[in-house]
């Protein structure tokens, strides 16, 4: 065999410590409605991993605290890189492999939030360098529409899990929705992304509700 008919050499990146790739990396996204632990899940495994001498990034969008980290209703919170609309998730690992740094892996909590181009670029970050993407969040918005970016995610994912942790609507049922309240009532209409929490206590304020598709569709509260 020629030099000219050798095979090109394999591409090099950080991912795996040594500038080797490695052969297997995944695209996973976990899903359910809120209070389900998202976001405690995703921290976990970022503990878990790191334990295990892997180096990754933590991102989100839109917390509950409005900053860039991750918090979870049961008080766990860890910095995190905020995505914007202008941030390309490729060049923010390629950025800090420039720096010498390792990135195995990418906690991406929120990612219903993300743009669709985003959700393409981390499926880039998987095929083409080797990093294996964790991604958290919504399916469905206030009106029970997929988020744009969450549609993608279940058309490009190597693996899908919805969460398993147990949400109850008021009644009892199993919570699948989650209903917009505002000024006490369930909206069905309004912008696509409003920031609010479950744990509202003026009435007057957005706040978000998990109910059943029972009482989702019918608007009932409860008490």
């Amino acid at each position: 065999m020629t030099s000219a008919d050798a095979p090109a050499p394999a591409p090099q990146c950080n991912a795996a410590g040594d500038g080797r790739l490695r052969h297997g990396a995944a695209l996973k996204f976990f899903w359910g409605p809120m209070d389900c632990g998202k976001s405690t899940l995703a921290l976990q495994m970022d503990h878990n991993h790191g334990r295990q001498g892997r180096r990754g990034l933590v991102l989100t969008r839109n917390d509950r605290s409005m900053g860039p980290q991750v918090t979870t209703r049961i008080g766990l919170a860890h910095t995190a890189v905020e995505v914007t609309d202008d941030l390309d998730l490729v060049a923010l690992v390629r950025k800090e492999w420039s720096t010498g740094a390792r990135i195995d892996y990418l906690i991406c909590d929120e990612a219903c939030f993300y743009t669709v181009a985003q959700i393409e670029q981390l499926a880039d970050l998987v095929d083409g360098y080797d990093v294996d993407v964790y991604a958290f969040g919504l399916a469905s918005d206030f009106r029970s529409h997929l988020f744009p970016a969450a549609q993608r995610l279940f058309e490009l994912a190597d693996e899908v899990h919805r969460l398993q942790v147990e949400v109850l609507c008021w009644c009892g049922r199993e919570g699948l929705l989650n209903a917009r309240i505002v000024d006490g009532v369930v909206a069905r209409e309004g912008a696509q992304v409003v920031i609010g929490d479950t744990a509202a206590a003026d009435p007057a304020e957005v706040r978000y509700q998990v109910l059943c598709r029972r009482h989702y569709r019918s608007g009932d509260l409860g008490r």
